[in-house]
């Protein structure tokens, strides 16, 4: 017997991408919005120095830490019922942290919107894969989900500064409630409802155990990035593994485990999670070298850098629709994967010859081909995590996915940006007569050598910025030589994993049937609605909030 072939995305279904698109730009644009917002908060909060570092930090810990949490509730209760809980979540703590008079206030209410986005995220990547049966329309959907989630952390910074031109910087918060307010009037209109069929009772320990596994590895890999000293980032890192290793036995004993770890034994889907991870760790873990070079040593306003850094992005929106349609054409996944890596090689490759004084569009071209080489991999490896899954898993595999990029990303800036600082402070020439305390300050970072420089008049100044970019332009030819090798060894692994791993139109909708017993008329097998004119009525048949 034939398998029926899955029905093709309509109108509502593209419209319904453009609506869930609104928090994920939203959510990732939270990252970066309060870069140029700080002063402005420390003239009317007065942080301390702990307090700033906990406002900016405290939105991304809890986001990471509970993405498996509520990709696995999403799973239960519905993706899009708690799509939208999450979205007037979000609102209500945005509209909080905009008005919180105090920096305590400010970083509970970013932690809320950390819970408020871990619901977002794996929420709208499990819907695209419920709303698109094709593999083709599919891989589409993925591709602009990849392109937006990259283009939002990028224009979160010139949206704040934009802001921050005519309005307070609670406006940086409150401009969320608009658009979290239209999702939630949109989503029930034009997303179809999805959910697992069977039920299950929800996991509370697993998912406090989830949190205490991923909190302390984040926040260690954070901290040693940030200070170097890696004793109590250690100590916080193997805390949060001995956790981990807790959480993964209850998931191999639970009978209904929030993790399916079976699919780790797929090839497919554990190669994409760690080429995912991988290309995570090179985009994110190089990016702090390329601010630095755009404000520090070329001189650039926040602002202006903000806006310089859109270019690669432009390149990004381009490249990855094509990918996903070479894939369709019949190129394995695992050669494009690969061909991603090797394209990132050559732009981490041409940014060992980027010079202090190079022409700015030498950076914005190798900018540009490491970040369209890794978005691709990061659209391909999104596409088999899911494909891989199956569809009543879509929730957690989310969330796998990126949890899986969070931890890259943390493991990026801890590792390049150690091997940056490290050159630099090697490479460093402090000039004689520079007082002992205002050296050690120099040898620290290069913003720390350019505040010092700037503070000491006459050569010795000049002598002293000189030479830290110089230091640092070595750095960040050590950072991409490392990246470089990175990006062979990941396509040597993409080639062997996931050779073989090719969805196609029918394999890649698992189990699709037009009638399945106890749903609605029109739900194909795993509680995945049949696309049609305006919005779903129906539900599941097995109800199972109550359980949670």
């Amino acid at each position: 017997m034939n398998e029926p072939s899955p029905p093709l995305a309509g109108r509502r279904e593209w419209i319904g991408l453009a609506v869930l698109l609104l928090p994920l730009l939203l959510v990732s644009m939270d990252v970066s919005v309060l870069y140029f917002a700080v002063p402005f908060i420390s003239a009317d909060l007065a942080p301390s120095a702990t307090q700033q570092l906990w406002i900016f930090d405290i939105y991304g810990f809890v986001l990471a830490g509970l993405l498996i949490t509520m990709g696995a509730l999403g799973d239960r209760i519905g993706r899009r019922r708690l799509l939208m809980i999450g979205a007037a979540a979000f609102g209500l703590t945005s509209a909080a942290a905009a008005y919180a008079g105090s920096a305590e206030a400010l970083i509970a209410t970013r932690a809320l919107l950390g819970i408020g986005g871990a619901t977002l995220m794996p929420s709208t990547l499990a819907l695209i894969r419920n709303m698109f049966h094709d593999a083709r329309q599919r891989a589409t959907a993925i591709a602009i989900w990849t392109a937006a989630l990259t283009f939002g952390v990028a224009l979160g910074p010139i949206l704040s500064g934009l802001l921050l031109e005519h309005f307070w910087w609670g406006s940086v918060f409150l401009i969320n409630v608009p658009f979290m307010l239209l999702l939630v009037v949109l989503a029930p209109l034009l997303v179809p409802e999805s959910r697992r069929v069977a039920g299950g009772r929800f996991d509370l320990i697993g998912a406090a155990l989830s949190l205490a596994a991923v909190l302390p590895v984040i926040w260690g890999v954070k901290e040693f990035a940030a200070r170097g000293d890696g004793r109590l980032a250690g100590a916080a890192i193997v805390a949060g593994l001995a956790v981990g290793a807790v959480f993964l036995h209850r998931q191999r004993t639970s009978p209904d485990p929030m993790i399916d770890l079976a699919l780790f034994r797929g090839r497919a889907f554990s190669g994409a999670v760690a080429v995912n991870m991988l290309a995570m760790f090179a985009l994110i873990g190089f990016a702090i070298f390329t601010t630095q070079l755009l404000q520090t040593v070329w001189g650039m306003s926040p602002l202006e850098a903000a806006l310089w850094s859109l270019v690669p992005s432009l390149g990004v929106g381009a490249v990855t629709p094509i990918a996903a349609g070479l894939a369709q054409r019949g190129v394995p996944r695992g050669r494009l994967v690969a061909g991603g890596f090797l394209i990132a090689l050559a732009g981490f490759a041409a940014m060992t010859a980027v010079a202090a004084d190079s022409p700015l569009w030498t950076l914005m071209v190798c900018a540009a081909l490491y970040a369209c080489g890794l978005v691709v991999v990061l659209s391909l490896s999104t596409e088999l995590i899911l494909w891989a899954a199956p569809p009543e898993r879509a929730g957690s595999a989310s969330a796998l996915s990126e949890t899986a990029s969070e931890f890259g990303g943390a493991l990026g800036m801890a590792v390049l940006g150690s091997i940056g600082t490290a050159v630099f402070r090697a490479h460093l020439d402090v000039p004689a007569g520079l007082p002992a305390e205002a050296a050690d300050t120099a040898r620290e970072t290069l913003a720390g050598a350019a505040v010092v420089a700037s503070g000491t008049p006459g050569p010795v100044g000049e002598a002293l910025f000189a030479s830290a970019r110089t230091a640092f332009m070595s750095g960040l030819h050590a950072a991409a030589i490392a990246a470089a090798v990175l990006m062979v060894l990941a396509a040597a692994l993409a080639m062997r994993t996931l050779r073989g791993g090719e969805p196609d139109r029918v394999t890649a909708t698992a189990g699709y049937s037009p009638e399945p017993a106890g749903a609605e008329p029109g739900w194909p097998a795993g509680s995945v609605p049949s696309p049609g004119p305006g919005p779903a009525v129906g539900e599941a048949a097995q109800d199972t909030t109550a359980a949670v």
